[in-house]
């Protein structure tokens, strides 16, 4: 049985992963989570009695916590979803992402790699492959703008273009750096733009939802023409799952969700479903450094890997929609 360590399990992303894998297998699920504004332990109390399943309130910028989790534990496996992700929050708070986003990966990683270490001096049993793997999840936006018809692939120059994913570019070199001068066995993700249930309402979809729901304006950036790649969120957990457990050792995986929209229809789709109408958009002053267009190559995991993105946009979209309908209009 393995110990995953989830960090930023409470999150969006994070804990739709904690869900998925603790439905999948046996494993035992340590989520260590900050519960800042974007993380809510109340997504996981479906799971919050189970045994195999732990939760610690923490930060990874905190090394002796670390330390102890991983003695304790004995953790096999690290998922690092830890992170501060909104783009705006990022231009007005910029030292907020650099702390904890490049210098928490950097403590996280510190640590992960002396107790895999200590593990190989001790001559464990169990593989080089098992002990201790570190997946970091990152993001398509360290790549910057790709205008025209072209596509991100793993090989595509990082050129990020807000302290946000300036601050992700760094992180992922750094787990890189430990692969590649300490032999750390890592794993780098970096997905399209994640929907579905439970995204902070600070995001274009739950934005867009509950505010067309209330009735209220909905702001859109500059023409509203930025194209985005969407990843139900699902297939981003099934994804990670198959990184972790067939993933090549310090490769770099894109996971993308074959739906490239641009801003103003995914808009528009929402008030078409919701029966609202177009009157509510509003267009508002574009967001310094708005990257104009993100889209990725997702043939290497889907070739590699042999995973594929279940949801198409309309149904993915759809569940959304109805979830937050059904849920009300809080801060998911």
């Amino acid at each position: 049985m393995k110990n995953i360590l989830i960090t930023g399990g409470a999150g969006f992303i994070g804990s739709n992963f904690v869900k998925y894998m603790i439905n999948k297998y046996e494993y035992n699920i340590i989520n260590l989570d900050l519960l800042t504004y974007a993380g809510n332990i109340s997504y996981l109390d479906e799971v919050s009695q189970l045994e195999n399943y732990k939760f610690i309130n923490g930060d990874i910028r905190d090394k002796d916590l670390l330390k102890n989790i991983f003695l304790e534990h004995n953790i096999d496996i690290v998922v690092n979803f830890a992170a501060e992700s909104h783009v705006d929050r990022s231009i007005t708070e910029p030292e907020i992402f650099i702390s904890t986003n490049i210098m928490g990966t950097q403590i996280l990683l510190d640590v992960a790699m002396n107790f895999w270490k200590k593990n190989k001096e001790d001559k464990n049993d169990r593989t080089f492959k098992e002990k201790v793997k570190f997946v970091q999840i990152s993001t398509d936006e360290v790549y910057g703008d790709i205008e025209g018809g072209g596509f991100f692939t793993e090989k595509t120059s990082i050129s990020p273009s807000s302290p946000y994913s300036a601050s992700k570019a760094s992180s992922d070199l750094l787990v890189n750096a430990y692969f590649r001068t300490y032999g750390l066995p890592i794993n780098i993700t970096r997905c399209s733009n994640n929907y579905g249930p439970h995204q902070n309402r600070e995001k274009l979809i739950p934005l867009m939802i509950t505010n067309c729901i209330e009735n209220k304006k909905l702001p859109v950036y500059g023409d509203g023409k930025q194209v985005r790649d969407w990843l139900f969120v699902e297939d981003h957990c099934s994804a990670i799952d198959a990184v972790i457990h067939k993933g090549t050792i310090g490769e770099t995986y894109n996971i993308g969700g074959n739906n490239e929209v641009e801003n103003i229809e995914v808009v528009k789709k929402i008030i078409k479903y919701l029966g609202k109408n177009e009157n509510l958009i509003d267009y508002v002053k574009d967001r310094p450094g708005h990257d104009r267009r993100y889209a990725i190559d997702n043939s290497k995991i889907t070739h590699n890997l042999d995973w594929k993105p279940k949801y198409e946009f309309e149904e993915g979209l759809k569940n959304t929609i109805d979830w937050y309908v059904k849920n009300g209009t809080r801060l998911s």
